[in-house]
């Protein structure tokens, strides 16, 4: 499954590596699901992650970025037709529509307001969790079970 991630879910999904966004990043670094970024996601990621008032480990940081360039998906993006309230979150959103994403997670959904989405989901980490739960139950096969 593909998937963009805002970076307001990513940095508490470091911090509070049991809640439902380090969830996520636990599911994104044991590539149970791709992350799809741009060069603006990734250079939004590299300076929010460095932020002295996060006191994450340079070397943790580094190990990160590198896992998603080697293991996410770099998506060649084109504008939206029709501006964002908040031009910082654009990015997020052009890459989900040019990846054909299944959903992007983010903190605040209010930022990406229905008219802009071009059918894209937008998905609180909570609600991402409950997503994959039912994704995961629909796609399994009744004919697999019980064999030996």
């Amino acid at each position: 499954m593909k998937i963009v991630l805002d970076t307001n879910v990513l940095v508490p999904g470091l911090l509070t590596p049991f809640g439902p966004s380090g969830e996520i990043v636990r599911m994104v670094s044991a590539g149970r699901i791709i992350l799809q970024y741009d060069a603006r996601i990734f250079l939004e990621y590299q300076e929010v992650l460095h932020w002295p008032k996060f006191q994450f480990n340079k070397e943790d940081i580094d190990a990160f970025l590198t896992f998603v360039k080697q293991n996410g998906q770099l998506i060649p993006t084109s504008p939206l037709k029709n501006r964002l309230p908040d031009s910082d979150d654009e990015a997020f959103l052009e890459v989900a529509i040019a990846g054909s994403a299944e959903c992007l997670i983010t903190g605040n959904k209010s930022d990406y307001p229905r008219k802009y989405r071009q059918g894209i989901k937008t998905l609180s980490p909570s609600e991402f969790l409950d997503f994959c739960r039912k994704y995961n139950k629909d796609t399994e096969h009744p004919h697999s079970q019980g064999r030996s």
